[in-house]
């Protein structure tokens, strides 16, 4: 790595240590894509071409590391990560309230829902089914045939409902 110092009065009475692109691109383990991107944030100080302030330059890309680091960088990213925080927060809250209210019994999974449901259904249909064959033995001066047709009408008003059903 090369290092040329210059002479004191330049930099506010100090001593600059130039430094070359490559170089810093080496010493701080970016990419020239990414010491070009430091220049046009004003982190890295080019003092010409190819040739750079390295202890300013350091300087800003670790002040600007750390502030980054501890939440408190450039105000955009301030305020970007408040609402990250933020929205992660609420998450959690949200996370833990369905969590809570699962506990308390006050939510059940949506398959045992349906399976409940569908049980009910299984039986009521069942159920259904069977009137006509009730009726035959409650009422005795009904004919075969009419107790034919009371089953096809049970059938397919059930099997109106399915339909209906399906069509929502």
């Amino acid at each position: 790595m090369r290092i040329m110092r210059e002479l004191p009065g330049l930099e506010g009475g100090r001593a600059v240590a130039r430094i070359g692109g490559a170089d810093l691109c080496n010493l701080l383990r970016i990419t020239p894509a990414a010491l070009t991107g430091l220049v046009k944030r004003d982190l890295a100080v080019k003092l010409g071409h190819d040739a750079y302030d390295l202890a300013e330059t350091v300087g800003r890309y670790v002040e600007h590391l750390r502030g980054t680091a501890s939440g408190r960088g450039g105000e955009e990213q301030v305020r970007t990560l408040t609402g990250e925080r933020a929205r992660l927060a609420r998450a959690q809250a949200d996370a833990q309230e369905l969590k809570n209210a699962t506990l308390r019994g006050e939510l059940v999974p949506a398959t045992e829902v349906e399976r409940a449901w569908a049980d009910t259904l299984r039986g009521l249909r069942s159920q259904l089914l069977a009137v006509p064959s009730r009726i035959r033995a409650d009422l005795g001066n009904l004919t075969p045939a009419d107790v034919a047709q009371i089953d096809r009408i049970m059938r397919d008003t059930l099997a109106d409902l399915g339909e209906a059903d399906a069509d929502d």
